[in-house]
């Protein structure tokens, strides 16, 4: 399978043989589950102090006075005296069920399973009928995956990272996020997650130091990864494949190391 590679002007400058992994199989059903066992490995737990809303002198006052068998603060005089306390679903109580710190929440996958999910992503990245059911605008583009020379890694400027995106037919796609940005209200806005952005192009670089990782977020929904740290959380946000993702010339390169045995792609094939 070849695909064009195209410079920072947008014109095909080159054809090249793409590696073996983007031979490989579609597994939609790895690929979820992948997404949905590594998304719990950054999960933080959390937990209640155990004596919360118990800590009172309450007992119940049994049967034969006309009310409710719940537990009472004990006293008279006060406010305080005969509300119900220290059980749960009442004012100032514990929590019937609250969250707790050693629950498991992290879920373990096999290795195996993981590479199968990993390198069906990187296939799927060449096939746009995919990366159009996610809702990407890329009916401007006409080869895929999109392949970049290693000149794009020298970007360092927000604006020369939006030309190039223009110039290669996905402006359409980053305005499609920055009208979708969605301003969130409440705690979530209080806590430094003031809005909700939705996802672009993904933009994977072979290099370990360049100045286009800089450049991470720097539009809303475009990020920047090395083709070491790719991951199916950047390749399947929310486990729906595919993302619309851009190499470069050298993240190409790195990934003609894959070697996967003819036999295994034949297996999957039937």
């Amino acid at each position: 399978m070849n695909s064009k590679i195209f410079d920072l002007s947008g014109k095909e400058i080159e054809s090249i043989e793409l590696p073996e992994v983007f031979n490989y199989p579609y597994r939609p059903e790895v690929i979820k589950k992948a997404f949905v066992n590594i998304n719990t490995h950054h999960f933080q737990k959390q937990g209640r102090y155990p004596a919360a809303g118990e800590m009172v002198s309450a007992e119940s006052r049994n049967t034969g006075l006309g009310i409710a068998r719940l537990a009472r603060a004990k006293g008279e005089g006060f406010s305080r005296a005969g509300q119900a306390a220290g059980v749960g679903g009442v004012r100032k109580g514990r929590l019937t069920h609250p969250p707790e710190s050693w629950k498991v929440t992290y879920k373990k996958m096999n290795k195996k399973e993981r590479i199968i999910a990993l390198y069906s992503a990187i296939s799927c990245t060449s096939k746009g009928e995919l990366i159009t059911r996610r809702g990407h605008l890329i009916e401007d583009v006409s080869s895929f995956p999109i392949i970049i020379t290693n000149d794009v890694e020298k970007i360092s400027k927000t604006k020369g990272l939006h030309e190039l995106l223009e110039v290669l037919g996905l402006g359409k796609d980053v305005e499609r996020v920055e009208r979708a940005v969605k301003k969130r209200s409440g705690k979530a806005k209080r806590r430094g997650r003031p809005s909700r952005v939705g996802k672009s192009a993904l933009i994977v670089v072979g290099n370990e130091e360049c100045d286009l990782l800089k450049l991470d977020n720097s539009l809303p929904g475009v990020s920047v990864r090395r083709v070491k740290d790719l991951s199916i959380l950047d390749l399947a946000p929310g486990a729906r494949p595919i993302r619309l993702t851009l190499f470069s010339k050298s993240a190409l390169e790195a990934l003609k190391s894959i070697k996967i045995p003819t036999h295994k792609l034949m297996e999957e094939q039937n």
